[in-house]
């Protein structure tokens, strides 16, 4: 995983462009999500995300709201349909799906949420949690 120095920036957007973010300074951490919602969503075995504080991303372009969960909005661009981010109200932080970024290897997960749902061909790499993690 290349480091982030303190005030470095890393850029990137939906699939047709119309959505762009801005992230700056190091991620909060970065992991992987398992649960039956990030999988169909991203419509693969799993959602990768590293996740800022919200007054470190930028963003730039319209984006459609989904209220997936009590606390949890997912974005996602009106033109193409890619995810753009998605945020946990509560939290003040974003989450930014790391094969949205520009610059690919930029980030390397350092946990799996929910892998009671993750596919079992899956190589156990990292640490796990069956659900949520504490924070």
């Amino acid at each position: 995983m290349k480091s982030l120095l303190t005030n470095e920036t890393v850029e990137g957007g939906c699939a047709c462009g119309a959505f762009r973010f801005r992230a700056t300074g190091q991620p909060i951490r970065i992991g992987m999500c398992h649960c039956m919602t990030c999988r169909r969503v991203h419509g693969a075995p799993f959602g990768a995300y590293a996740i800022f504080p919200r007054d470190a991303v930028e963003m730039s372009g319209r984006v459609q709201t989904w209220q997936s969960s009590e606390a949890g909005r997912r974005h996602f661009c009106p033109v193409c349909g890619s995810v753009a981010y998605m945020e946990f109200v509560t939290h003040g932080e974003i989450d930014l799906p790391l094969g949205a970024f520009d610059d690919t290897g930029r980030f390397e997960p350092q946990y799996e949420l929910w892998s009671k749902h993750r596919e079992p061909w899956l190589p156990h790499v990292r640490p796990e949690y069956e659900e949520e993690r504490t924070r």
